[in-house]
């Protein structure tokens, strides 16, 4: 008898325990999500009023694309620059020999005549 008593409550014990992993390994999941959207959200500059100046200012810079100059936008890329303005890569560089194409920031302004 008191083996068939001994399994019974070990048997309690371990369905409370494979419970209690399994709510413990969900909370650990949300964690790590929240954790890393909130990462994600401050790359992306934000929540979507963020993303929707960033739109707005980007269409300020294609306006200026057929000025002397260009108004960096959020998320913009020297490439995208060059594909946006019609003007070669190189020259943009050549133009703006101060600037460093891997960190362009949002509101530089870059001469492109």
């Amino acid at each position: 008898m008191a083996s068939t008593r001994f399994s019974s409550t070990l048997g309690r014990r371990s369905i409370f325990a494979r419970i209690v992993a399994v709510l413990a390994l969900a909370a650990c999941g949300v964690a790590i999500y929240l954790v890393v959207m909130s990462f994600t959200e401050n790359e992306n500059g934000g929540d979507s009023k963020n993303d929707k100046k960033g739109r707005s200012e980007q269409s300020k810079g294609e306006k200026q694309a057929n000025a002397n100059s260009y108004t960096v936008a959020a998320g913009d890329t020297l490439s995208a620059i060059a594909i946006q303005t019609g003007i070669p890569e190189p020259r943009i560089v050549r133009l703006n020999p101060d600037i460093d194409s891997e960190t362009l920031n949002a509101g530089q302004i870059l001469a492109l005549r």
